[in-house]
């Protein structure tokens, strides 16, 4: 077999099952395209004598009866605490940070025999949409369609590039407020963002603990279907862990949508929306009713609020978070002068540790939990954030199985282009993918076309709470309709 690293997950784990391909050359394929895409700035901590251990110990397992991910080599979000291995949350203030324990994500991943290629860029704490907020650089989006250098999206820069790239088969990514769906949309992957509680946050790095969830990125939906069943399941040592059981996901993956019914909010018709982005969603929606769904219109009434009420709530739980990075316990800590005390030790470690979006952040989120202000902003958001969830109940609760959406309001962006200058323009890339994570609802970004450049875009789907199973189903409908095969030429 040629072009090892460009299978899907199922190709692999079914060459593997049948004895045509070992772990230990998959993942020598997967290395050797690592050494020679530095240019992407994907992958900033390797991780190969691990995986040639993990991939040794996976051949030696290898049979009919092996865990699905067995053998398979992925990459983990550098947010994802991994024993022994920097965790840094592309951050300085954690630098030379080498936890003595695992996070049940990437644990659960490793027990089902999965591969550790390395860690993976993204923007510092998970706070951006485009990569461009990381102690390491930034990571190049694969795709390109002129000479600038584009964003692979954030939070999940890293992991996107890296599939989409065909560095690896799959890759953690983590969403608190589209941080696995936009990537995914801006590279051409499929990206799956579980109902909040499905996946456990233990050992991920926090950035907005009600929102934040962990997912997998990878290059098609039936291998969604197979990871994300592997990074699931109840965790006591995350008290918003759900107990229930772990479907098969794969199982569900029939194609057959017939009857299902398919709501499409109004609200979502954005004013000063690329005509592309409303062509996309218009055929995304002739191709559900192609493949037996019934569409209708719906309304979300709230969603107009969506935006501001993320961008208070996310940071104030950023800012308690963050609280504990001071210099005392771990990661970095300032040079202090002659007499200065504790005070100026945090100071001074905060100031030099986070970068200018975390520091933003920090003091919005600090703003809005101030004594003065905590009525007038968090528990307003809070108030909203309740309404935007019934918005979405009493939608489900008319019967409606998923809702469609664009996942993007555009396709991939320059680099260092104005929206990076204004906070605001950044935070509007969001716009589609920040009420799914209020509401705590697994939504999925599925490649459906390219704009008139050649650049890859997606479509979003939002599925009822814990049917991940039912959600997987109509993206593999929508994925089959639409087709999309393109890959990035190689140019790094």
């Amino acid at each position: 077999m040629s072009d090892l690293s460009k299978l899907t997950i199922a190709a692999a784990r079914d060459a593997m099952r049948k004895g045509e391909l070992t772990s230990v050359e998959l993942t020598d394929a997967c290395l050797s395209e690592i050494e020679g895409a530095s240019a992407l700035n994907a992958f900033v901590h390797n991780t190969p004598e691990i995986a040639r251990e993990q991939a040794k110990a996976a051949d030696a397992r290898r049979g009919a009866d092996a865990p699905d991910m067995n053998g398979v080599p992925v990459g983990i979000k550098d947010l994802f605490c991994t024993k022994g291995v920097p965790s840094q949350a592309a951050s300085g203030i954690l630098e030379g940070f080498r936890p003595e324990y695992e996070s049940t994500v990437s644990g659960k991943l490793f027990d089902a025999g999965a591969v550790m290629l390395g860690k993976l860029n993204m923007d510092e704490f998970a706070m951006g949409s485009s990569n461009e907020t990381s102690v390491y650089g930034d990571a190049i989006n694969p795709w390109k369609n002129d000479d600038r250098a584009l964003t692979p999206g954030g939070s999940s820069g890293g992991s996107a590039a890296a599939v989409a790239a065909d560095l690896c088969l799959g890759a953690t990514g983590t969403d608190t407020g589209g941080s696995i769906r936009q990537p995914a949309a801006f590279t051409g992957i499929t990206g799956i963002k579980p109902t909040y509680g499905r996946c456990s946050r233990w050992g991920v790095v926090a950035f907005a603990s009600s929102l934040d969830q962990a997912g997998p990125m990878t290059k098609d939906v039936r291998d969604a279907a197979i990871m994300l069943e592997a990074m699931c399941g109840f965790d006591a040592k995350d008290s918003t862990s759900a107990n229930l059981a772990v479907p098969n996901f794969e199982a569900a993956l029939t194609g057959d949508i017939r009857g299902k019914k398919i709501g499409i909010p109004k609200e979502y018709r954005m004013e000063g929306m690329p005509a592309e982005i409303e062509q996309l969603w218009a055929d995304g929606q002739a191709m559900l009713k192609d493949a037996g769904a019934e569409v209708v219109d719906i309304s979300l009434p709230h969603t107009k609020y969506a935006l501001p009420a993320y961008y208070v709530i996310a940071p104030a739980e950023a800012s308690s978070n963050l609280a504990r990075y001071d210099g005392v316990r771990f990661g970095h800590r300032a040079t202090l002068d002659a007499g200065d005390g504790i005070t100026e030790m945090y100071e001074k470690t905060r100031a030099e540790g986070f970068g200018a979006e975390v520091q933003r952040r920090v003091m919005v989120g600090t703003y809005v939990l101030s004594a003065g202000f905590y009525d007038a902003y968090f528990n307003r958001a809070r108030k909203v954030r309740t309404l935007i969830k019934q918005d979405f109940e009493n939608v489900f609760n008319a019967g409606v199985d998923a809702i469609l959406t664009p996942a993007t309001p555009s396709a991939a962006f320059g680099l260092g282009e104005a929206k990076s200058a204004d906070p605001v323009q950044m935070y509007l890339n969001d716009v589609f993918t920040v009420t799914v994570n209020l509401a705590g609802l697994p939504g999925i970004a599925v490649p459906a076309g390219t704009d008139g450049s050649g650049l890859p875009l997606g479509l979003q789907l939002i599925g009822r709470p814990w049917e991940e199973g039912d959600l997987l189903n109509s993206a593999y409908a929508l994925e089959r309709a639409a087709g999309f095969v393109a890959k990035p030429t190689k140019w790094w």
